[in-house]
């Protein structure tokens, strides 16, 4: 299983790559860089949000997607293989669905303000702010539960920690 993760985690890089060489060879709108405000000289004005995003939005959104599947697979890559059961792995894919929840209320929501210039808001925030300033924490806090119920399980079992304690034993052996 661990040569089709290494695989899968190198494909994962790859298409983060080609993504950002897309985003990259784009051409930028008009005004991508903000236009000079109309009272404060030494500032710019962002301009047509919605217009810069036409082009490389889908991009931005396909990026991001990636960079989350790729924590996660990282995360699965650091459990030993021999702990990596189908549970472990409903768990990993379920973070993964939270933090795409998250990640998308956000950019959608973003886009839907920028397309008609109205919100929601939230306990004090516009909607897809507040996704990303409550969202996110609660997406992290889904893995952070994951690591921190499943820990005997899948990171350090008991047998694994009284044969780390051995060879402390017996390095401290050596040394005397």
């Amino acid at each position: 299983m661990d040569r089709i993760l290494e695989c899968v985690i190198f494909a994962v890089v790859l298409a983060m790559a080609a993504v950002l060489l897309l985003i990259g060879l784009i051409e930028a709108p008009p005004n991508a860089a903000g236009v000079a405000h109309d009272t404060v000289a030494a500032m710019q004005a962002g301009g047509d949000g919605a217009r810069r995003l036409e082009t490389i939005g889908g991009l931005a959104f396909a990026f991001q997607s990636l960079v989350l599947l790729f924590a996660i697979l990282l995360c699965v890559l650091s459990v030993n293989s021999t702990r990596r059961t189908p549970a472990f792995l409903g768990w990993m894919v379920f973070t993964y669905a939270v933090n795409m929840l998250v990640w998308q209320q956000m950019y959608f929501g973003h886009q839907a303000f920028l397309e008609t210039g109205e919100t929601g808001w939230f306990l004090g925030f516009p909607t897809a702010t507040a996704w990303q300033v409550y969202g996110v924490w609660f997406a992290g806090v889904v893995m952070i539960a994951v690591y921190s119920a499943g820990f005997r399980r899948y990171i350090l079992s008991e047998d694994d920690e009284r044969r780390f304690e051995e060879l402390l034993r017996e390095s401290e052996g050596l040394r005397d």
